[in-house]
Protein backbone atom coordinates (compact mmCIF):
# COMPACT_ATOMS: atom_id res chain seq x y z
CA UNK A 1 0.00 0.00 0.00
CA UNK A 2 2.85 2.35 0.86
CA UNK A 3 4.44 1.58 -2.53
CA UNK A 4 1.18 2.54 -4.27
CA UNK A 5 0.95 5.79 -2.31
CA UNK A 6 4.56 6.59 -3.13
CA UNK A 7 3.97 6.08 -6.83
CA UNK A 8 0.96 8.45 -6.87
CA UNK A 9 2.28 11.85 -5.90
CA UNK A 10 1.17 15.36 -6.74
CA UNK A 11 3.44 17.02 -9.31
CA UNK A 12 4.00 20.67 -8.42
CA UNK A 13 5.15 21.47 -11.97
CA UNK A 14 1.99 20.14 -13.62
CA UNK A 15 1.18 23.48 -15.27
CA UNK A 16 4.56 23.52 -16.99
CA UNK A 17 4.00 19.93 -18.09
CA UNK A 18 0.70 20.93 -19.72
CA UNK A 19 2.57 23.48 -21.83
CA UNK A 20 5.00 20.98 -23.33
CA UNK A 21 4.80 19.98 -26.97
CA UNK A 22 3.72 16.40 -26.29
CA UNK A 23 0.90 17.61 -24.04
CA UNK A 24 -0.28 20.05 -26.69
CA UNK A 25 -0.32 17.23 -29.21
CA UNK A 26 -2.24 15.08 -26.73
CA UNK A 27 -4.79 17.85 -26.18
CA UNK A 28 -5.35 18.47 -29.89
CA UNK A 29 -5.37 14.78 -30.80
CA UNK A 30 -7.67 13.86 -27.94
CA UNK A 31 -10.03 16.70 -28.84
CA UNK A 32 -10.25 15.55 -32.45
CA UNK A 33 -11.06 12.02 -31.34
CA UNK A 34 -13.64 13.30 -28.85
CA UNK A 35 -15.34 15.32 -31.60
CA UNK A 36 -15.57 12.36 -33.99
CA UNK A 37 -16.61 9.94 -31.24
CA UNK A 38 -19.29 12.30 -29.95
CA UNK A 39 -20.78 12.80 -33.40
CA UNK A 40 -20.96 9.06 -34.12
CA UNK A 41 -21.87 7.88 -30.64
CA UNK A 42 -25.61 8.50 -31.07
CA UNK A 43 -25.75 6.16 -34.04
CA UNK A 44 -23.66 3.52 -32.25
CA UNK A 45 -26.17 3.39 -29.40
CA UNK A 46 -29.39 3.72 -31.42
CA UNK A 47 -28.26 1.14 -33.99
CA UNK A 48 -27.23 -1.26 -31.19
CA UNK A 49 -23.69 -1.26 -32.58
CA UNK A 50 -21.87 -1.11 -29.24
CA UNK A 51 -20.62 -4.65 -29.75
CA UNK A 52 -19.49 -3.81 -33.28
CA UNK A 53 -17.59 -0.78 -31.98
CA UNK A 54 -15.86 -2.90 -29.37
CA UNK A 55 -15.15 -5.60 -31.94
CA UNK A 56 -13.68 -3.17 -34.48
CA UNK A 57 -11.17 -2.00 -31.88
CA UNK A 58 -10.02 -5.59 -31.43
CA UNK A 59 -10.11 -6.20 -35.18
CA UNK A 60 -7.70 -3.30 -35.49
CA UNK A 61 -5.30 -4.94 -33.03
CA UNK A 62 -3.70 -7.32 -35.59
CA UNK A 63 -3.37 -4.36 -37.94
CA UNK A 64 -1.42 -2.46 -35.29
CA UNK A 65 0.75 -5.42 -34.30
CA UNK A 66 1.28 -6.31 -37.96
CA UNK A 67 2.41 -2.76 -38.65
CA UNK A 68 4.83 -3.00 -35.73
CA UNK A 69 6.13 -6.27 -37.13
CA UNK A 70 6.91 -4.86 -40.59
CA UNK A 71 7.93 -1.39 -39.41
CA UNK A 72 4.92 0.45 -40.86
CA UNK A 73 3.00 3.27 -39.07
CA UNK A 74 0.63 1.91 -36.43
CA UNK A 75 -2.14 4.26 -37.57
CA UNK A 76 -1.96 2.78 -41.08
CA UNK A 77 -2.25 -0.77 -39.78
CA UNK A 78 -5.15 0.14 -37.53
CA UNK A 79 -6.98 1.95 -40.32
CA UNK A 80 -6.58 -0.89 -42.85
CA UNK A 81 -7.87 -3.57 -40.48
CA UNK A 82 -10.61 -1.45 -38.88
CA UNK A 83 -11.99 -0.28 -42.22
CA UNK A 84 -11.60 -3.73 -43.77
CA UNK A 85 -13.32 -5.37 -40.82
CA UNK A 86 -16.05 -2.74 -40.89
CA UNK A 87 -16.73 -3.35 -44.58
CA UNK A 88 -16.95 -7.10 -43.99
CA UNK A 89 -19.37 -6.64 -41.10
CA UNK A 90 -21.47 -4.15 -43.05
CA UNK A 91 -21.67 -6.31 -46.17
CA UNK A 92 -22.21 -9.65 -44.42
CA UNK A 93 -24.63 -8.49 -41.74
CA UNK A 94 -27.85 -7.13 -43.21
CA UNK A 95 -30.03 -7.88 -40.17
CA UNK A 96 -29.01 -7.35 -36.54
CA UNK A 97 -28.69 -11.11 -35.89
CA UNK A 98 -26.63 -11.61 -39.07
CA UNK A 99 -24.48 -8.61 -38.21
CA UNK A 100 -23.67 -9.99 -34.78
CA UNK A 101 -22.70 -13.36 -36.23
CA UNK A 102 -20.52 -11.67 -38.86
CA UNK A 103 -18.98 -9.41 -36.21
CA UNK A 104 -18.18 -12.32 -33.91
CA UNK A 105 -16.68 -14.39 -36.72
CA UNK A 106 -14.47 -11.58 -38.03
CA UNK A 107 -13.49 -10.70 -34.47
CA UNK A 108 -12.44 -14.29 -33.68
CA UNK A 109 -10.20 -14.49 -36.74
CA UNK A 110 -8.72 -11.03 -36.13
CA UNK A 111 -7.99 -11.83 -32.48
CA UNK A 112 -6.13 -15.00 -33.46
CA UNK A 113 -4.17 -13.04 -36.05
CA UNK A 114 -3.39 -10.38 -33.45
CA UNK A 115 -2.02 -12.97 -31.04
CA UNK A 116 0.20 -14.34 -33.81
CA UNK A 117 1.53 -10.92 -34.82
CA UNK A 118 2.02 -9.86 -31.19
CA UNK A 119 4.08 -12.96 -30.44
CA UNK A 120 6.24 -12.37 -33.50
CA UNK A 121 6.68 -8.71 -32.56
CA UNK A 122 7.55 -9.45 -28.93
CA UNK A 123 10.55 -7.13 -29.12
CA UNK A 124 8.07 -4.24 -29.36
CA UNK A 125 5.99 -5.26 -26.36
CA UNK A 126 5.69 -1.68 -25.11
CA UNK A 127 4.11 -0.55 -28.37
CA UNK A 128 1.72 -3.50 -28.26
CA UNK A 129 0.72 -2.49 -24.73
CA UNK A 130 0.04 1.04 -25.99
CA UNK A 131 -2.36 -0.37 -28.58
CA UNK A 132 -4.26 -2.23 -25.86
CA UNK A 133 -4.41 0.62 -23.34
CA UNK A 134 -3.72 3.73 -25.40
CA UNK A 135 -0.88 6.24 -25.28
CA UNK A 136 -2.30 9.70 -25.80
CA UNK A 137 0.99 11.31 -24.78
CA UNK A 138 2.77 9.73 -27.76
CA UNK A 139 0.62 11.34 -30.48
CA UNK A 140 2.98 12.80 -33.08
CA UNK A 141 2.58 15.77 -35.41
CA UNK A 142 2.07 13.41 -38.35
CA UNK A 143 -0.67 11.55 -36.48
CA UNK A 144 -2.37 14.85 -35.71
CA UNK A 145 -2.65 15.49 -39.45
CA UNK A 146 -4.20 12.05 -39.94
CA UNK A 147 -6.58 12.62 -37.02
CA UNK A 148 -7.64 15.96 -38.47
CA UNK A 149 -8.33 14.39 -41.89
CA UNK A 150 -10.30 11.51 -40.35
CA UNK A 151 -12.35 13.85 -38.16
CA UNK A 152 -13.08 16.15 -41.11
CA UNK A 153 -14.18 13.15 -43.17
CA UNK A 154 -16.50 11.96 -40.39
CA UNK A 155 -18.04 15.40 -39.96
CA UNK A 156 -18.49 16.03 -43.69
CA UNK A 157 -20.01 12.64 -44.45
CA UNK A 158 -22.38 12.90 -41.49
CA UNK A 159 -23.44 16.34 -42.69
CA UNK A 160 -24.47 14.73 -45.99
CA UNK A 161 -26.04 11.45 -44.79
CA UNK A 162 -27.02 12.41 -41.23
CA UNK A 163 -30.79 12.74 -41.71
CA UNK A 164 -31.38 9.59 -43.76
CA UNK A 165 -28.99 7.74 -41.45
CA UNK A 166 -31.13 8.72 -38.46
CA UNK A 167 -34.22 7.43 -40.27
CA UNK A 168 -32.47 4.19 -41.27
CA UNK A 169 -31.13 3.72 -37.73
CA UNK A 170 -34.42 4.28 -35.90
CA UNK A 171 -36.80 2.41 -38.23
CA UNK A 172 -34.88 0.55 -40.97
CA UNK A 173 -37.92 -1.34 -42.25
CA UNK A 174 -39.97 1.81 -42.87
CA UNK A 175 -36.91 3.64 -44.21
CA UNK A 176 -36.24 0.89 -46.74
CA UNK A 177 -39.90 0.89 -47.79
CA UNK A 178 -39.62 4.64 -48.42
CA UNK A 179 -36.64 4.11 -50.72
CA UNK A 180 -33.85 5.01 -48.30
CA UNK A 181 -30.64 3.05 -49.17
CA UNK A 182 -30.44 1.41 -45.74
CA UNK A 183 -27.72 -1.09 -46.68
CA UNK A 184 -25.45 1.55 -48.24
CA UNK A 185 -25.95 3.87 -45.28
CA UNK A 186 -25.08 1.03 -42.92
CA UNK A 187 -21.83 0.33 -44.74
CA UNK A 188 -20.95 4.04 -44.81
CA UNK A 189 -21.63 4.30 -41.09
CA UNK A 190 -19.42 1.31 -40.26
CA UNK A 191 -16.56 2.82 -42.29
CA UNK A 192 -16.92 6.12 -40.41
CA UNK A 193 -16.97 4.18 -37.15
CA UNK A 194 -13.81 2.34 -38.20
CA UNK A 195 -12.01 5.64 -38.85
CA UNK A 196 -13.08 6.98 -35.47
CA UNK A 197 -12.00 3.81 -33.70
CA UNK A 198 -8.63 3.98 -35.46
CA UNK A 199 -8.08 7.29 -33.69
CA UNK A 200 -9.71 6.37 -30.39
CA UNK A 201 -7.59 3.25 -29.96
CA UNK A 202 -4.50 5.45 -29.87
CA UNK A 203 -6.08 7.60 -27.16
CA UNK A 204 -7.63 5.07 -24.77
CA UNK A 205 -6.68 1.71 -26.31
CA UNK A 206 -8.79 -1.18 -27.50
CA UNK A 207 -9.78 -2.23 -23.98
CA UNK A 208 -11.08 1.18 -22.86
CA UNK A 209 -12.70 2.26 -26.12
CA UNK A 210 -16.25 2.43 -24.75
CA UNK A 211 -15.26 5.38 -22.57
CA UNK A 212 -15.16 7.74 -25.57
CA UNK A 213 -17.25 6.09 -28.29
CA UNK A 214 -20.25 4.76 -26.35
CA UNK A 215 -20.48 6.17 -22.81
CA UNK A 216 -20.81 9.91 -23.68
CA UNK A 217 -23.62 9.22 -26.16
CA UNK A 218 -25.34 6.82 -23.77
CA UNK A 219 -25.19 9.55 -21.11
CA UNK A 220 -26.57 12.16 -23.51
CA UNK A 221 -29.47 9.88 -24.42
CA UNK A 222 -30.43 9.89 -20.74
CA UNK A 223 -30.95 13.63 -21.03
CA UNK A 224 -32.58 14.04 -24.44
CA UNK A 225 -33.74 12.00 -27.42
CA UNK A 226 -33.16 14.62 -30.12
CA UNK A 227 -30.22 13.49 -32.32
CA UNK A 228 -28.62 16.91 -32.68
CA UNK A 229 -28.68 17.56 -28.95
CA UNK A 230 -27.43 14.06 -28.18
CA UNK A 231 -24.46 14.60 -30.49
CA UNK A 232 -23.69 18.02 -28.98
CA UNK A 233 -23.87 16.75 -25.39
CA UNK A 234 -21.82 13.67 -26.26
CA UNK A 235 -19.11 15.83 -27.83
CA UNK A 236 -19.02 18.06 -24.72
CA UNK A 237 -18.75 15.04 -22.39
CA UNK A 238 -16.02 13.46 -24.54
CA UNK A 239 -14.06 16.73 -24.70
CA UNK A 240 -14.44 17.22 -20.95
CA UNK A 241 -13.19 13.68 -20.35
CA UNK A 242 -10.09 14.26 -22.48
CA UNK A 243 -9.25 17.67 -21.06
CA UNK A 244 -9.81 16.80 -17.41
CA UNK A 245 -8.09 13.46 -17.91
CA UNK A 246 -4.97 15.13 -19.28
CA UNK A 247 -4.86 17.66 -16.43
CA UNK A 248 -5.19 14.91 -13.81
CA UNK A 249 -2.53 12.83 -15.57
CA UNK A 250 -0.15 15.79 -15.49
CA UNK A 251 -0.88 16.38 -11.80
CA UNK A 252 0.00 12.87 -10.68
CA UNK A 253 2.24 11.72 -13.56
CA UNK A 254 0.14 8.69 -14.52
CA UNK A 255 -1.17 7.49 -17.92
CA UNK A 256 -4.12 9.63 -19.05
CA UNK A 257 -6.23 6.73 -20.42
CA UNK A 258 -7.50 5.80 -16.97
CA UNK A 259 -8.49 9.37 -16.15
CA UNK A 260 -10.15 9.99 -19.52
CA UNK A 261 -12.35 6.93 -19.15
CA UNK A 262 -12.98 7.57 -15.44
CA UNK A 263 -14.29 11.09 -16.08
CA UNK A 264 -16.60 9.78 -18.81
CA UNK A 265 -17.95 7.03 -16.57
CA UNK A 266 -18.28 9.42 -13.62
CA UNK A 267 -20.48 11.76 -15.66
CA UNK A 268 -22.61 8.77 -16.68
CA UNK A 269 -22.99 7.67 -13.05
CA UNK A 270 -23.88 11.21 -11.91
CA UNK A 271 -26.61 11.42 -14.57
CA UNK A 272 -28.00 8.06 -13.47
CA UNK A 273 -27.95 8.91 -9.78
CA UNK A 274 -29.45 12.35 -10.35
CA UNK A 275 -32.44 10.68 -11.94
CA UNK A 276 -32.51 13.08 -14.87
CA UNK A 277 -33.37 10.39 -17.38
CA UNK A 278 -36.86 10.83 -18.75
CA UNK A 279 -39.40 8.06 -18.68
CA UNK A 280 -39.83 6.49 -22.10
CA UNK A 281 -36.70 8.05 -23.60
CA UNK A 282 -35.89 4.90 -25.62
CA UNK A 283 -39.43 4.88 -27.03
CA UNK A 284 -39.18 8.56 -27.85
CA UNK A 285 -35.86 7.94 -29.54
CA UNK A 286 -37.48 5.26 -31.67
CA UNK A 287 -40.57 7.25 -32.62
CA UNK A 288 -39.62 10.88 -32.47
CA UNK A 289 -36.00 11.40 -33.40
CA UNK A 290 -36.60 10.87 -37.09
CA UNK A 291 -39.20 13.63 -37.06
CA UNK A 292 -36.93 15.87 -35.05
CA UNK A 293 -34.09 15.22 -37.47
CA UNK A 294 -36.27 15.83 -40.48
CA UNK A 295 -37.91 18.89 -39.00
CA UNK A 296 -41.48 17.60 -39.40
CA UNK A 297 -44.14 17.28 -36.69
CA UNK A 298 -44.64 13.91 -35.03
CA UNK A 299 -47.79 12.35 -36.45
CA UNK A 300 -47.16 8.69 -35.68
CA UNK A 301 -46.12 8.05 -39.32
CA UNK A 302 -42.62 7.96 -40.69
CA UNK A 303 -41.67 11.02 -42.72
CA UNK A 304 -41.19 10.89 -46.46
CA UNK A 305 -37.57 11.56 -47.31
Amino acid sequence: MSTLAASVQFQSDWWEVLQTDFMRNALVGGSLVALAAGLLGYFVVVRSNAFAAHALAHIGFPGATGAILVGAPVTLGLAVFCVGGGLLIGLLGRRVADREVATGTVLAFATGLGVLFASLASANASTTTSVLFGNLLAVSDEELVVFALFTAAVALVLAVIGRPLVFASVDPAVAEARGVPVRALGVAFVVLLALTITMAVQVVGTLLLFGLVVTPAATALRLTARPGRVAAIAVVIALLSVWVGLVLAAMVDLPPSFFVVSVSVLVWVVVLVAGRTRRGAPAEAASGCVHAAEGVPTTGRAPVL
